[in-house]
């Protein structure tokens, strides 16, 4: 099943063109890589599927329901309760962490799965103290953002963005703000989501991680998608570009 399907999305900032005519189709179960040099359109691609930034024009579907159509070379987006109903169908976890920097570590993981989306505290309480567990994290929950290394904040956006049971899970860069030894944490995190079939659109500059984890990998440059394939054809590619990209990281 298409959880997400992107079509034509162009977005520019100024006279700056960062997004030319891109499309991009998000399977269920799939775990989707986006790579690329800095400023080839990669988190604006990401922002854009989060309805963060508005496209110019384009084309957008969750789960089959019409977010945005093109009408006159502009994109006009459905209604505002409609949009809202569909930011229910994902996840964000960005680079930076974002949390409350005045709750603890459990009410951050509960405060939005108990007034946005209204459930019932206990039943919100126990899953978010066993995505917690889940997490490494299990004795924070009583702990302060402050209190926590990079890696542990990371891994309770996580489990916050767990707990609102997202279908699709984006991640924006998510070890770029980590100490080397910390990123190993967040990406064993995410591949043991990855073999529970959790879908997953993921920015990042973690080269193995994309190879290892990816089912499928686009390379973007200069605001178009330049290649994309499995790990395998991508990083076998004959493309020039992408290969002196790639050599930036052996």
């Amino acid at each position: 099943m298409k959880l997400l399907e992107m079509s034509h999305v162009k977005k520019k900032f100024g006279d700056l063109e960062v997004l030319k005519d891109i499309s991009v189709t998000v399977e269920e179960g799939q775990v989707l890589a986006i790579i690329g040099p800095s400023g080839s359109g990669k988190s604006t691609l990401l922002r854009c599927a989060t309805m963060l930034e508005t496209m110019d024009d384009g084309e957008m579907y969750y789960l089959g329901e019409q977010a945005a159509k093109s009408e006159g070379g502009k994109a006009v987006y459905a209604k505002q309760a409609e949009l809202r109903r569909m930011q229910g169908y994902y996840g964000l976890v960005f680079q930076n962490f974002n949390l409350f920097p005045h709750f603890s570590v459990l009410k951050n993981v509960m405060d939005a799965p108990v007034h946005v989306q209204k459930r019932d505290k206990a039943e919100v309480e126990k899953q978010a103290r066993g995505l917690l567990d889940k997490m490494g994290l299990g004795d924070k929950a009583d702990a302060y953002p402050y209190q926590l290394s990079g890696g542990q904040q990371q891994r309770v956006s996580i489990a916050r963005a767990l707990a609102m049971n997202p279908k699709i899970l984006f991640f924006d860069e998510p070890t770029s703000a980590l100490d080397p030894e910390l990123t190993g944490e967040i990406l064993k995190v995410i591949r043991d989501l990855a073999a529970e079939h959790m879908t997953m659109v993921i920015v990042t500059h973690e080269m193995n991680f994309a190879r290892n984890v990816a089912d499928h990998i686009i390379f973007m440059e200069h605001g178009v998608i330049a290649e994309q394939g499995t790990p395998e054809e991508l990083f076998n590619s004959g493309n020039q570009r992408m290969r002196e990209f790639l050599g930036k990281f052996e």
